[in-house]
C-alpha cells in the first residue's frame, strides 16, 4: 500500500508540474490558431469555413502518412526501404513514435504478426547485448584486480567508466549529430535521445522526417544500431535504479 501510494503520488506530482508548465503554452497556441483562421477568412472572402476545415484536415492526414506539399508537387519517402526499416525497428523495440503507421488493412495485419514475433526477438537480443556489456565490465574489473591488486575499487572504477562511456555514446554525443542532420538544438537532440532509448517515443521529434533536408543513406541505419545498443545500455542503468529503489 505504501508503494502504491508513493507511485500515485509521484504520478500526481508529475501531472501537476506538467500542467503548470505546459498548459499556458497550449492555451496561447490555441488562441493563435483561432486568430490566424479568422484573419485568413477575413482577408480571403472566397474561402468558406467548412471548406477550409476540410483542407486543413486533409493536410494533417496527408502529413501523418508522410506526404507534404512542396510547391505544386508532393514529397514522398517515408515508406522507402530505409524508412520502412526504421519503422520496423521502432515497432519491435516498442518505441512506437506514432508519426507513421500502416494505412492499409493488409499492412496493419502484417504489423501485428511482425510485432508479435519481433518484440520477443528484440527482448532476447537486448538481454544478450546487456549480458555481454556486463561481462565486459566484469572482465575488465577482474583484470584490474590482478594487475593493480585492487578489490572493490576495480569494480567501482569499471562501473563508473561504463556509465560515463554510455552517457557519451548514447546521450551526450548523438545530439551533436542530430543538430547537424536535423537542425535541432542540443537540448532537443538530448530530449529525443532519452525519449527514444527509454522507449517512451512521444513522436514529437523523429529523425529523417524533414522533407526540406537531404539525409545520407547510412543515417537511419546507424541510428537504428544506436537505438538497439543504447536501449540495452539504458536498460542496465534502469535495472540498477530498480535495485536501489527496492
Amino acid at each position: 500500500l505504501m508503494l502504491l501510494a508513493a507511485y500515485v503520488g509521484y504520478v500526481g506530482l508529475g501531472a501537476a508540474v506538467l500542467q503548470a508548465l505546459e498548459r499556458p503554452a497550449e492555451v496561447q497556441a490555441a488562441q493563435r490558431l483561432l486568430q490566424e483562421r479568422w484573419e485568413l477568412l477575413a482577408n480571403h472572402s472566397c474561402l468558406q469555413g467548412p471548406a477550409l476545415q476540410r483542407l486543413v484536415q486533409g493536410i494533417i492526414q496527408a502529413y501523418k502518412s508522410g506526404i507534404t506539399l512542396q510547391g505544386n508537387s508532393t514529397s514522398l519517402g517515408r515508406w522507402d526501404y530505409s524508412g520502412s526499416f526504421f519503422f520496423s525497428i521502432s515497432a519491435i523495440t516498442t518505441v512506437g513514435y506514432g508519426n507513421l503507421s500502416p494505412s492499409t488493412a493488409v499492412g496493419r495485419i502484417f504489423c501485428i504478426v511482425f510485432a508479435l514475433f519481433g518484440i520477443p526477438l528484440n527482448l532476447v537480443l537486448l538481454n544478450e547485448i546487456g549480458q555481454l556489456m556486463l561481462l565486459g565490465v566484469q572482465h575488465c574489473a577482474h583484470h584490474l584486480e590482478e594487475v593493480f591488486h585492487w578489490q572493490n575499487k576495480a569494480s567501482l572504477l569499471m562501473k563508473t567508466f561504463a556509465l560515463v562511456t554510455g552517457l557519451l555514446l548514447f546521450l551526450l554525443l548523438p545530439p551533436l549529430l542530430f543538430s547537424d542532420k536535423e537542425g535541432w538544438s542540443y537540448e532537443e537532440g538530448f530530449y529525443y535521445s532519452f525519449i527514444t532509448l527509454s522507449t517512451i517515443g512521444f513522436g514529437d521529434y523523429v529523425i529523417g522526417m524533414n522533407p526540406d533536408r537531404t539525409y545520407p543513406i547510412w543515417y537511419k541505419n546507424v541510428i537504428s544500431l544506436w537505438i538497439l545498443f543504447g536501449m540495452a545500455w539504458l536498460a542496465l542503468v534502469i535495472k540498477f535504479c530498480i535495485n536501489l529503489l527496492e
